[in-house]
Parts: structure tokens; C-alpha cells; sequence
């Protein structure tokens, strides 16, 4: 006798949740991919944010990258006192509640925080700036394109390090022409996810750097006050997130895949 199948247990429940996860986004594409969807981008209020969201998340993006490429090769391959402080220090701000993140920036270079004093002296007053803002997204993304990096590096052949030691390369030449190369896919990849999640970040931002428009209005802030002054123009800036975060993870995949074969 013939044993019931039972592949709809498996089948069902990803059904389900396939389906929970794309219909948002289908309400999102049949609500804004109207006539004039071009004319609410063109508003003030909707070129403000977006102008002002991609030069600050690509800021922080090249922050991350410069700051943080050095970073995650010493944590790869150096054995040091603190190291494992560091790597608590670097992965905390990805499991930290948004508006924990966007209070602890207050408080420590707002004015009237740990660092602020000596800022005002210099004539320095961050909250509420354009740079509070890369700070934000900073704080929030650059974590994630140490993980990837730091990932590249430890795969990176130890013998192909050997060999350059054995060369005579210093440790800036083994970094720069050796590891970066190597782990070329990995940097890209955490670049891509810093700057992903720099143009997603809110809590943060509207805590450390507020909400004025052209100057700290990011789009996730504008798709925010939208909702409840124009919500076209919100509409509108959430697909323009959506496309560009759905791209984003097209290339990632596109990478991932290419790195497997190769």
C-alpha cells in the first residue's frame, strides 16, 4: 500500500511565508507605479531626501571602507590584547535597537555629552547636521562591512601570505597588494551591505541628527513625515528604496555566485 505523501509539509509553510513576504511589496508596486509617480519624485520635498540620502550613505560607505578595511585585516590575521573587546565593540551596533543607537551618539557627542564640551570649544556642534547624519548611518553600517571583510581576510590562502612574508613584504604591501585583491569579492560585498543599510537607516538619524528637511531629511525621515503630510510622496520614495535595495541584493547574489564557481 501506498504511503500518503508528506512533501506538503515542507512545501506549505514556505508557500505561506512567500507569500506573507511578497504581498507587501506587491501592495507597494500596484500603489505607487501610477501616472504620477515621476511628477511626486520631482517634488522639493522628495528630491531633498533622495539627493541627501545617497551623498550621505556613499560617504559613509568610503568612511567604512577606509576606516574600516585596516581594521578587519588586524582582526584577521594580528593577535593582540583587547581583540576580542573590538570585536564586541564592532558587532554590538548591529543588534542594537535603533533608537539605543541614535541615543548613545546623543550622549556621547551631542552637546552636552561626553565629548561635546570639547567640541564647542572648538566650534564643533554635531546634533543636527548633515555629518550627525553620516555619523549615524556610520555607526549603524560600517559593522557589517567589517564582518564581510574580516570574513575575506581570514579565507584569504595562508601560504599565498607566506609567500609574500617570505618576499619581504611589509605588512602595508602584503594588505594592499595581496589581501585586498584576494579578498576583492568580500570588501565588495560589505561595501554594498554598508551601503544598504546606511540608506535604510531612521532610529538613529532622527534621533542624532533630527528632521530637517536639506539638511538632515534623509528618506526613510521623509517617507516618515509623508505619511502623514503626502503619502504619494512617500509612496514614491519607498520604491525608490526598494529598487535600489532589490539591485543591491542582485549584485550580492550575482557575487556570491561567482565567487562559488570560481
Amino acid at each position: 500500500m501506498k504511503r500518503p505523501s508528506t512533501t506538503w509539509l515542507l512545501v506549505l509553510p514556505g508557500v505561506l511565508l512567500s507569500i506573507f513576504l511578497g504581498l507587501p511589496v506587491l501592495a507597494m508596486l500596484l500603489e505607487g507605479l501610477t501616472p504620477d509617480l515621476l511628477a511626486r519624485l520631482s517634488q522639493a520635498q522628495a528630491v531633498s531626501a533622495l539627493r541627501l540620502s545617497l551623498s550621505t550613505s556613499v560617504a559613509t560607505t568610503l568612511l567604512a571602507i577606509v576606516l574600516g578595511a585596516p581594521l578587519a585585516f588586524a582582526l584577521a590575521r594580528w593577535r593582540f590584547r583587547g581583540k576580542g573587546l573590538i570585536e564586541l565593540l564592532i558587532d554590538l551596533p548591529i543588534v542594537l535597537p535603533p533608537s539605543v543607537a541614535g541615543l548613545a551618539l546623543l550622549l556621547a557627542f551631542g552637546r552636552r555629552g561626553l565629548l561635546g564640551g570639547s567640541l564647542m570649544a572648538w566650534g564643533i556642534s554635531l546634533p543636527f547636521t548633515t555629518l550627525a547624519v553620516v555619523l549615524a548611518q556610520l555607526f549603524v553600517a560600517a559593522p557589517l562591512f567589517v564582518r564581510a571583510a574580516r570574513l575575506g581576510f581570514i579565507n584569504v590562502d595562508k601560504q599565498l601570505e607566506e609567500s609574500a612574508i617570505t618576499e619581504g613584504a611589509s605588512n602595508w604591501q602584503l594588505f594592499r597588494y595581496v589581501m585586498v585583491p584576494t579578498a576583492g569579492t568580500s570588501l565588495i560585498s560589505g561595501a554594498l551591505l554598508c551601503l544598504a543599510r546606511a540608506l535604510g537607516e531612521f532610529g538613529a538619524t532622527l534621533l542624532f541628527a533630527g528632521n530637517l528637511m536639506g539638511r538632515t531629511q534623509t528618506m526613510p525621515l521623509a517617507i516618515y513625515v509623508g505619511l502623514e503630510s503626502d503619502r504619494g510622496v512617500a509612496i514614491a520614495l519607498s520604491l525608490i528604496l526598494l529598487a535600489v535595495s532589490a539591485v543591491l541584493l542582485a549584485v550580492l547574489r550575482n557575487l556570491e555566485q561567482n565567487w562559488r564557481i570560481g
